[in-house]
Protein backbone atom coordinates (compact mmCIF):
# COMPACT_ATOMS: atom_id res chain seq x y z
CA UNK A 1 0.00 0.00 0.00
CA UNK A 2 1.55 3.58 -1.03
CA UNK A 3 1.39 5.96 2.02
CA UNK A 4 0.15 9.38 1.29
CA UNK A 5 0.39 12.07 3.95
CA UNK A 6 -0.51 15.89 3.42
CA UNK A 7 2.35 17.43 1.09
CA UNK A 8 1.63 20.88 3.09
CA UNK A 9 2.65 19.29 6.57
CA UNK A 10 5.90 18.59 5.11
CA UNK A 11 6.56 22.74 4.72
CA UNK A 12 4.87 23.72 7.89
CA UNK A 13 6.22 25.39 10.87
CA UNK A 14 3.68 24.84 13.81
CA UNK A 15 2.65 27.20 16.71
CA UNK A 16 0.82 25.38 19.43
CA UNK A 17 -0.88 27.91 21.19
CA UNK A 18 -3.43 27.30 24.83
CA UNK A 19 -6.03 29.73 23.79
CA UNK A 20 -6.65 30.71 27.16
CA UNK A 21 -3.47 32.11 27.86
CA UNK A 22 -2.02 33.62 24.37
CA UNK A 23 -3.31 36.55 24.07
CA UNK A 24 -6.63 38.40 25.32
CA UNK A 25 -8.12 40.50 22.88
CA UNK A 26 -7.61 44.86 22.58
CA UNK A 27 -10.71 44.91 21.02
CA UNK A 28 -14.08 45.27 22.96
CA UNK A 29 -15.12 41.98 21.17
CA UNK A 30 -16.31 40.20 23.32
CA UNK A 31 -20.25 40.16 23.92
CA UNK A 32 -20.57 38.51 27.34
CA UNK A 33 -17.76 38.46 30.31
CA UNK A 34 -17.25 41.59 29.29
CA UNK A 35 -16.28 42.34 33.03
CA UNK A 36 -15.52 39.19 33.93
CA UNK A 37 -12.81 38.85 36.74
CA UNK A 38 -9.99 36.95 35.16
CA UNK A 39 -6.35 36.02 37.01
CA UNK A 40 -4.26 38.69 36.69
CA UNK A 41 -2.33 38.16 33.62
CA UNK A 42 1.01 37.81 34.92
CA UNK A 43 0.51 35.93 38.20
CA UNK A 44 1.60 32.31 38.10
CA UNK A 45 -1.15 29.92 37.06
CA UNK A 46 -3.17 28.06 39.50
CA UNK A 47 -4.81 24.82 38.45
CA UNK A 48 -8.71 26.56 38.22
CA UNK A 49 -7.93 29.89 37.44
CA UNK A 50 -9.11 31.89 34.33
CA UNK A 51 -6.50 34.38 32.18
CA UNK A 52 -9.22 35.46 29.79
CA UNK A 53 -7.05 34.63 26.02
CA UNK A 54 -9.34 34.55 23.31
CA UNK A 55 -9.26 33.85 20.01
CA UNK A 56 -9.57 37.67 19.04
CA UNK A 57 -6.51 37.98 20.60
CA UNK A 58 -4.63 35.47 18.40
CA UNK A 59 -5.92 37.12 15.23
CA UNK A 60 -4.35 40.09 16.52
CA UNK A 61 -1.20 38.51 17.28
CA UNK A 62 -1.30 37.20 13.39
CA UNK A 63 1.41 39.58 12.26
CA UNK A 64 3.94 38.54 15.10
CA UNK A 65 3.00 34.86 14.19
CA UNK A 66 4.23 35.49 10.52
CA UNK A 67 7.03 37.51 11.20
CA UNK A 68 8.25 34.48 13.72
CA UNK A 69 7.61 32.17 10.19
CA UNK A 70 4.79 30.03 11.59
CA UNK A 71 2.35 29.05 9.04
CA UNK A 72 0.11 26.32 10.68
CA UNK A 73 -1.22 26.52 14.34
CA UNK A 74 -2.30 23.96 16.57
CA UNK A 75 -4.90 24.53 19.36
CA UNK A 76 -5.11 22.94 22.46
CA UNK A 77 -8.78 22.32 22.77
CA UNK A 78 -11.45 25.26 22.05
CA UNK A 79 -14.76 23.46 22.85
CA UNK A 80 -16.94 24.70 25.49
CA UNK A 81 -15.86 23.40 28.53
CA UNK A 82 -15.34 23.39 32.35
CA UNK A 83 -11.90 24.01 32.68
CA UNK A 84 -9.20 26.45 31.81
CA UNK A 85 -7.46 23.94 29.18
CA UNK A 86 -10.83 22.56 27.88
CA UNK A 87 -10.09 18.73 27.99
CA UNK A 88 -13.08 18.56 30.10
CA UNK A 89 -15.46 18.85 26.88
CA UNK A 90 -18.99 19.99 27.60
CA UNK A 91 -20.38 20.35 23.81
CA UNK A 92 -18.09 19.63 20.83
CA UNK A 93 -20.04 21.77 18.68
CA UNK A 94 -19.87 25.30 19.98
CA UNK A 95 -16.49 26.78 20.92
CA UNK A 96 -16.34 28.34 24.05
CA UNK A 97 -17.95 31.41 24.78
CA UNK A 98 -15.02 32.73 27.10
CA UNK A 99 -12.87 32.45 23.74
CA UNK A 100 -15.12 34.38 21.57
CA UNK A 101 -17.90 31.47 20.65
CA UNK A 102 -18.49 30.00 17.17
CA UNK A 103 -18.29 33.18 15.35
CA UNK A 104 -14.72 34.33 17.13
CA UNK A 105 -13.53 30.67 15.42
CA UNK A 106 -15.33 31.08 12.24
CA UNK A 107 -13.77 34.91 11.80
CA UNK A 108 -10.13 32.89 12.91
CA UNK A 109 -10.31 30.36 10.54
CA UNK A 110 -11.06 32.79 7.49
CA UNK A 111 -8.15 35.30 8.50
CA UNK A 112 -5.65 31.89 8.87
CA UNK A 113 -6.32 30.88 5.69
CA UNK A 114 -6.27 34.70 3.85
CA UNK A 115 -2.90 34.34 4.97
CA UNK A 116 -2.11 30.96 4.41
CA UNK A 117 -2.03 29.96 7.63
CA UNK A 118 -3.22 26.43 8.58
CA UNK A 119 -5.25 25.24 11.52
CA UNK A 120 -5.33 22.29 13.42
CA UNK A 121 -7.67 21.56 16.23
CA UNK A 122 -7.30 19.52 19.24
CA UNK A 123 -9.96 16.41 19.17
CA UNK A 124 -10.57 14.87 22.40
CA UNK A 125 -12.30 11.71 21.58
CA UNK A 126 -11.67 9.31 24.22
CA UNK A 127 -13.56 11.34 26.99
CA UNK A 128 -15.91 13.85 27.47
CA UNK A 129 -16.91 15.73 31.32
CA UNK A 130 -19.32 15.43 33.92
CA UNK A 131 -20.92 18.82 32.28
CA UNK A 132 -22.15 16.96 28.88
CA UNK A 133 -25.66 16.67 28.08
CA UNK A 134 -25.62 12.92 27.74
CA UNK A 135 -23.90 12.39 30.75
CA UNK A 136 -25.35 15.13 32.72
CA UNK A 137 -28.67 13.20 31.69
CA UNK A 138 -27.62 9.92 32.98
CA UNK A 139 -27.25 11.67 36.57
CA UNK A 140 -30.86 13.35 36.16
CA UNK A 141 -32.67 9.85 35.29
CA UNK A 142 -30.17 7.04 35.96
CA UNK A 143 -31.16 4.01 34.88
CA UNK A 144 -33.81 5.72 32.85
CA UNK A 145 -31.60 7.57 30.76
CA UNK A 146 -31.02 6.11 27.13
CA UNK A 147 -27.49 7.66 26.90
CA UNK A 148 -26.66 5.35 29.89
CA UNK A 149 -24.73 2.68 27.42
CA UNK A 150 -22.64 6.22 26.05
CA UNK A 151 -20.35 5.78 28.74
CA UNK A 152 -18.55 2.94 30.65
CA UNK A 153 -21.13 2.24 33.77
CA UNK A 154 -19.87 -0.43 36.26
CA UNK A 155 -22.72 0.22 38.97
CA UNK A 156 -25.56 2.10 40.34
CA UNK A 157 -25.50 4.77 41.81
CA UNK A 158 -22.79 7.21 40.14
CA UNK A 159 -21.00 9.43 42.52
CA UNK A 160 -19.79 11.91 40.63
CA UNK A 161 -18.76 14.23 43.10
CA UNK A 162 -19.04 12.45 46.55
CA UNK A 163 -15.37 10.93 46.32
CA UNK A 164 -16.23 9.01 49.62
CA UNK A 165 -18.35 6.49 47.46
CA UNK A 166 -17.53 4.78 44.47
CA UNK A 167 -17.63 6.60 41.41
CA UNK A 168 -19.25 3.22 39.20
CA UNK A 169 -17.97 4.20 36.26
CA UNK A 170 -14.36 4.70 34.13
CA UNK A 171 -12.80 7.94 34.53
CA UNK A 172 -10.03 8.82 32.24
CA UNK A 173 -6.62 8.39 34.63
CA UNK A 174 -9.46 7.65 37.49
CA UNK A 175 -10.17 10.95 37.06
CA UNK A 176 -14.24 11.24 37.98
CA UNK A 177 -14.61 14.62 35.91
CA UNK A 178 -13.82 12.58 32.91
CA UNK A 179 -16.68 9.98 32.15
CA UNK A 180 -14.84 7.60 28.99
CA UNK A 181 -16.58 7.51 26.49
CA UNK A 182 -17.99 3.35 25.36
CA UNK A 183 -16.61 3.34 21.86
CA UNK A 184 -18.26 -0.11 21.31
CA UNK A 185 -21.55 1.34 21.12
CA UNK A 186 -22.31 2.23 17.74
CA UNK A 187 -23.89 5.37 18.63
CA UNK A 188 -21.23 6.53 20.21
CA UNK A 189 -18.84 6.39 17.02
CA UNK A 190 -21.25 7.21 14.81
CA UNK A 191 -21.08 10.63 16.81
CA UNK A 192 -17.81 11.17 17.29
CA UNK A 193 -17.09 10.52 13.37
CA UNK A 194 -19.50 13.39 12.96
CA UNK A 195 -18.02 15.60 14.99
CA UNK A 196 -14.48 15.13 13.50
CA UNK A 197 -16.50 15.63 9.84
CA UNK A 198 -18.32 18.85 11.00
CA UNK A 199 -15.54 20.33 12.04
CA UNK A 200 -13.56 19.42 8.38
CA UNK A 201 -16.60 20.56 6.67
CA UNK A 202 -16.34 24.37 8.13
CA UNK A 203 -12.56 24.06 6.83
CA UNK A 204 -10.06 23.20 9.93
CA UNK A 205 -7.21 21.68 8.54
CA UNK A 206 -6.65 18.61 10.68
CA UNK A 207 -7.09 17.41 14.24
CA UNK A 208 -4.83 16.67 16.70
CA UNK A 209 -6.24 13.40 18.59
CA UNK A 210 -5.99 13.05 22.55
CA UNK A 211 -4.72 9.93 23.83
CA UNK A 212 -6.06 7.74 20.32
CA UNK A 213 -3.87 4.61 22.41
CA UNK A 214 -6.74 4.49 24.81
CA UNK A 215 -9.53 4.02 21.92
CA UNK A 216 -9.36 -0.15 21.77
CA UNK A 217 -12.04 -0.50 19.43
CA UNK A 218 -11.35 -2.38 16.16
CA UNK A 219 -11.39 -0.18 13.44
CA UNK A 220 -12.21 3.25 15.05
CA UNK A 221 -9.03 5.25 13.79
CA UNK A 222 -9.07 3.81 10.57
CA UNK A 223 -12.69 4.63 10.16
CA UNK A 224 -11.54 8.16 11.22
CA UNK A 225 -9.52 8.42 8.63
CA UNK A 226 -11.65 7.36 6.13
CA UNK A 227 -14.14 10.03 6.53
CA UNK A 228 -12.02 13.12 7.57
CA UNK A 229 -10.37 12.30 4.46
CA UNK A 230 -12.92 11.85 2.43
CA UNK A 231 -14.18 15.44 2.67
CA UNK A 232 -10.20 16.92 2.58
CA UNK A 233 -8.12 14.48 1.67
CA UNK A 234 -4.92 17.02 2.41
CA UNK A 235 -6.75 17.50 6.14
CA UNK A 236 -4.12 16.31 8.95
CA UNK A 237 -4.26 13.54 11.41
CA UNK A 238 -1.87 13.58 14.35
CA UNK A 239 -2.31 11.24 17.19
CA UNK A 240 -0.79 12.00 20.65
CA UNK A 241 1.35 8.76 21.49
CA UNK A 242 4.52 9.33 23.36
CA UNK A 243 6.40 6.00 22.32
CA UNK A 244 6.65 3.95 19.71
CA UNK A 245 3.81 4.50 17.06
CA UNK A 246 4.59 2.29 14.29
CA UNK A 247 1.08 0.53 15.13
CA UNK A 248 -1.01 3.98 14.41
CA UNK A 249 1.33 4.44 11.62
CA UNK A 250 0.95 2.32 8.88
CA UNK A 251 -0.70 4.74 6.38
CA UNK A 252 -4.72 3.37 7.55
CA UNK A 253 -4.88 5.48 10.64
CA UNK A 254 -2.64 8.74 11.10
CA UNK A 255 -0.15 10.95 9.47
CA UNK A 256 1.79 11.30 12.37
CA UNK A 257 2.19 11.20 15.84
CA UNK A 258 4.10 13.97 18.62
CA UNK A 259 7.44 12.84 18.17
CA UNK A 260 8.73 12.99 22.02
CA UNK A 261 11.01 10.54 20.85
CA UNK A 262 12.81 13.20 19.23
CA UNK A 263 12.31 15.61 22.01
CA UNK A 264 13.72 13.32 24.54
CA UNK A 265 16.93 12.13 22.67
CA UNK A 266 17.48 16.37 21.67
CA UNK A 267 17.57 17.38 25.16
CA UNK A 268 19.21 15.18 26.67
CA UNK A 269 22.17 16.03 23.37
CA UNK A 270 21.95 19.72 24.18
CA UNK A 271 21.52 19.70 27.56
CA UNK A 272 22.99 17.81 29.20
CA UNK A 273 23.82 17.79 33.10
CA UNK A 274 22.31 21.12 32.88
CA UNK A 275 18.87 18.58 33.09
CA UNK A 276 16.49 19.53 36.13
CA UNK A 277 15.52 16.20 36.61
CA UNK A 278 12.74 17.42 39.08
CA UNK A 279 10.91 18.31 36.12
CA UNK A 280 10.87 14.97 34.58
CA UNK A 281 8.54 13.37 36.91
CA UNK A 282 5.54 10.88 35.91
CA UNK A 283 6.55 11.68 32.38
CA UNK A 284 6.84 8.91 29.35
CA UNK A 285 10.08 10.63 27.19
CA UNK A 286 14.05 10.90 28.39
CA UNK A 287 15.52 14.03 28.55
CA UNK A 288 17.87 12.42 30.47
CA UNK A 289 20.67 11.02 31.15
CA UNK A 290 23.10 13.16 29.14
CA UNK A 291 24.22 12.02 25.77
CA UNK A 292 27.25 12.47 23.86
CA UNK A 293 26.99 12.86 19.78
CA UNK A 294 27.79 9.18 19.03
CA UNK A 295 24.87 8.10 21.44
CA UNK A 296 22.45 10.82 19.81
CA UNK A 297 23.41 9.71 16.17
CA UNK A 298 22.31 6.10 17.59
CA UNK A 299 19.08 7.28 18.65
CA UNK A 300 18.08 9.54 15.76
CA UNK A 301 19.20 7.04 13.20
CA UNK A 302 17.00 4.35 15.12
CA UNK A 303 14.17 6.99 14.63
CA UNK A 304 14.10 7.49 11.16
CA UNK A 305 14.55 4.09 10.50
CA UNK A 306 11.15 3.28 12.37
CA UNK A 307 8.85 4.76 9.80
CA UNK A 308 8.18 5.06 6.31
CA UNK A 309 10.17 8.68 4.98
CA UNK A 310 6.60 9.83 3.78
CA UNK A 311 5.69 9.91 7.73
CA UNK A 312 8.92 10.90 8.79
CA UNK A 313 7.97 13.88 6.98
CA UNK A 314 5.29 14.46 8.66
CA UNK A 315 5.63 13.52 11.90
CA UNK A 316 4.95 16.82 14.69
CA UNK A 317 8.46 17.21 16.08
CA UNK A 318 8.46 18.99 19.54
CA UNK A 319 10.54 19.86 22.26
CA UNK A 320 7.57 20.97 24.75
CA UNK A 321 4.00 21.25 25.20
CA UNK A 322 1.68 21.94 27.39
CA UNK A 323 2.09 18.21 28.85
CA UNK A 324 5.92 19.15 30.08
CA UNK A 325 7.96 21.66 31.52
CA UNK A 326 9.27 24.26 29.35
CA UNK A 327 12.48 23.91 27.86
CA UNK A 328 14.02 26.60 29.23
CA UNK A 329 13.05 25.17 32.54
CA UNK A 330 14.09 21.41 32.07
CA UNK A 331 17.46 22.92 30.83
CA UNK A 332 18.07 24.63 34.31
CA UNK A 333 17.76 28.55 32.58
CA UNK A 334 20.31 27.69 29.74
CA UNK A 335 20.07 29.23 27.12
CA UNK A 336 22.30 27.98 25.00
CA UNK A 337 20.38 24.48 25.77
CA UNK A 338 17.35 26.12 24.33
CA UNK A 339 19.05 27.46 21.22
CA UNK A 340 20.83 24.23 20.15
CA UNK A 341 18.00 21.90 20.88
CA UNK A 342 15.77 24.80 18.80
CA UNK A 343 18.56 24.20 16.28
CA UNK A 344 18.21 20.60 15.78
CA UNK A 345 14.63 20.78 15.96
CA UNK A 346 14.01 23.24 12.62
CA UNK A 347 16.73 21.21 10.64
CA UNK A 348 15.05 17.77 11.45
CA UNK A 349 12.63 15.76 8.96
CA UNK A 350 9.18 16.33 9.92
CA UNK A 351 7.11 19.49 11.08
CA UNK A 352 8.36 21.40 13.94
CA UNK A 353 6.36 22.77 17.05
CA UNK A 354 6.94 25.59 19.17
CA UNK A 355 5.33 26.02 22.20
CA UNK A 356 3.84 29.46 22.62
CA UNK A 357 6.27 31.49 24.59
CA UNK A 358 9.03 29.16 23.88
CA UNK A 359 10.63 31.26 21.25
CA UNK A 360 10.58 34.25 23.87
CA UNK A 361 12.84 32.19 26.79
CA UNK A 362 9.35 31.58 28.73
CA UNK A 363 10.25 29.82 31.80
CA UNK A 364 7.54 27.55 33.52
CA UNK A 365 7.98 23.81 35.25
CA UNK A 366 5.31 20.97 35.53
CA UNK A 367 1.92 21.90 35.12
CA UNK A 368 0.13 24.11 35.75
CA UNK A 369 3.16 26.83 35.67
CA UNK A 370 4.32 25.38 31.84
CA UNK A 371 0.79 27.12 31.27
CA UNK A 372 1.78 30.62 31.67
CA UNK A 373 0.21 33.32 29.78
CA UNK A 374 2.49 34.40 26.92
CA UNK A 375 4.93 37.29 28.65
CA UNK A 376 4.79 40.65 28.01
CA UNK A 377 7.40 41.99 25.48
CA UNK A 378 9.62 44.00 28.36
CA UNK A 379 10.09 40.12 29.42
CA UNK A 380 11.00 38.63 26.03
CA UNK A 381 14.45 36.93 25.79
CA UNK A 382 15.38 38.62 22.57
CA UNK A 383 18.57 36.45 21.53
CA UNK A 384 16.08 32.90 21.93
CA UNK A 385 13.93 35.06 19.94
CA UNK A 386 16.17 35.91 17.34
CA UNK A 387 17.37 32.51 17.27
CA UNK A 388 14.09 30.80 16.50
CA UNK A 389 13.46 33.58 13.55
CA UNK A 390 16.67 33.02 11.79
CA UNK A 391 16.43 29.32 11.69
CA UNK A 392 13.18 29.72 10.63
CA UNK A 393 13.89 31.49 8.07
CA UNK A 394 16.51 29.40 6.60
CA UNK A 395 14.22 26.66 6.69
CA UNK A 396 11.29 28.08 4.59
CA UNK A 397 14.84 29.10 2.48
CA UNK A 398 16.49 26.04 1.74
CA UNK A 399 13.96 22.96 0.63
CA UNK A 400 16.86 20.18 1.59
CA UNK A 401 16.06 21.70 5.68
CA UNK A 402 12.66 20.42 4.98
CA UNK A 403 12.17 17.15 2.97
CA UNK A 404 16.24 16.38 2.04
CA UNK A 405 17.56 13.26 3.29
CA UNK A 406 19.44 13.17 6.47
CA UNK A 407 22.59 11.74 6.85
CA UNK A 408 25.41 11.99 9.62
CA UNK A 409 28.33 12.89 8.74
CA UNK A 410 30.12 12.89 12.19
CA UNK A 411 29.13 11.93 15.70
CA UNK A 412 32.46 12.60 17.82
CA UNK A 413 32.21 13.30 21.63
CA UNK A 414 30.48 16.71 21.57
CA UNK A 415 30.33 17.26 18.26
CA UNK A 416 27.38 16.24 15.84
CA UNK A 417 27.45 16.69 12.35
CA UNK A 418 24.77 15.64 9.36
CA UNK A 419 23.99 16.82 5.84
CA UNK A 420 20.24 17.49 4.49
CA UNK A 421 20.43 16.24 1.04
CA UNK A 422 17.38 17.11 -1.81
CA UNK A 423 18.52 16.47 -5.51
CA UNK A 424 21.66 18.75 -5.92
CA UNK A 425 21.31 20.99 -2.87
CA UNK A 426 22.98 19.99 0.27
CA UNK A 427 22.86 21.88 3.78
CA UNK A 428 25.49 20.57 6.52
CA UNK A 429 24.31 21.40 10.02
CA UNK A 430 26.66 21.09 13.35
CA UNK A 431 26.33 21.53 16.74
CA UNK A 432 28.95 21.45 19.61
CA UNK A 433 27.24 21.03 22.90
CA UNK A 434 30.15 21.06 24.77
CA UNK A 435 32.22 23.58 26.49
CA UNK A 436 35.15 23.84 24.78
CA UNK A 437 35.56 24.68 21.08
CA UNK A 438 34.66 21.62 19.08
CA UNK A 439 37.13 20.54 16.22
CA UNK A 440 36.54 17.23 14.41
CA UNK A 441 38.04 16.43 10.75
CA UNK A 442 36.65 13.87 9.04
CA UNK A 443 36.16 12.32 5.18
CA UNK A 444 32.56 13.29 3.25
CA UNK A 445 31.16 10.46 0.81
CA UNK A 446 27.49 11.79 1.22
CA UNK A 447 28.07 15.00 -0.36
CA UNK A 448 28.70 15.93 -4.40
CA UNK A 449 29.25 19.31 -3.70
CA UNK A 450 31.44 21.20 -0.92
CA UNK A 451 28.68 23.75 1.09
CA UNK A 452 30.81 26.51 2.71
CA UNK A 453 28.66 29.30 2.81
CA UNK A 454 27.94 29.35 6.41
CA UNK A 455 24.03 31.21 7.19
CA UNK A 456 23.49 30.47 10.70
CA UNK A 457 26.05 30.74 13.57
CA UNK A 458 30.55 30.47 13.55
CA UNK A 459 32.77 27.83 12.01
CA UNK A 460 36.13 27.23 10.94
CA UNK A 461 35.20 25.65 7.64
CA UNK A 462 38.03 23.72 5.93
CA UNK A 463 37.30 21.35 2.77
CA UNK A 464 40.44 19.40 1.38
CA UNK A 465 41.19 16.50 -0.92
CA UNK A 466 43.39 13.48 0.05
CA UNK A 467 44.02 10.98 -2.93
CA UNK A 468 40.56 9.90 -3.80
CA UNK A 469 38.94 11.12 -0.94
CA UNK A 470 37.13 14.61 0.06
CA UNK A 471 37.75 15.91 3.84
CA UNK A 472 35.35 18.31 5.93
CA UNK A 473 37.78 20.11 9.16
CA UNK A 474 35.07 21.87 11.41
CA UNK A 475 35.55 23.97 14.45
CA UNK A 476 32.37 25.06 16.35
CA UNK A 477 32.70 27.15 19.27
CA UNK A 478 31.37 26.17 22.48
CA UNK A 479 27.53 25.85 23.01
CA UNK A 480 26.58 26.98 19.90
CA UNK A 481 25.69 25.25 16.40
CA UNK A 482 26.11 26.10 12.52
CA UNK A 483 24.45 25.92 8.92
CA UNK A 484 26.54 25.71 6.15
CA UNK A 485 24.81 25.96 2.67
Amino acid sequence: MEIQTPDWVKHAVFYQIFPDRFAKSQQPRKLILKNATWEAWEDIPTLYGYKGGDLWGVMEQFDYLQDLGINAIYFTPIFQSASNHRYHTHDYYQVDPMLGGNLAFKELLEAAHQRNIKVVLDGVFNHASRGIFFFHDILENGQSSPWKNWFRIEGWPLAPYNYQAPANYVGWADNRALPVFNHDNPEVREYIMEIAEHWIKLGIDGWRLDVPFEVKTPGFWQEFRERVKAINPDAYIVGEVWTEAQEWLDGTQFDGVMNYLFAGPTIAFAAGDRVDKDQLKDIAYSPYPPLFASEYAQKIQALLELYPWEIQLTQLNLLASHDTARLISIAGGDKASVELATLLLLTFPGAPSIYYGDEVGLPGKLDPDSRRAFPLEANWDLDILNCHKKIIALRLTYPSLRTGAYEVLCAERTVYVFARILNGEETIVGVNVGTAPGSVNFPVTALKTQPSNLVYGEAEIKWSSEEESTKLSLTIPPRSGCIIA
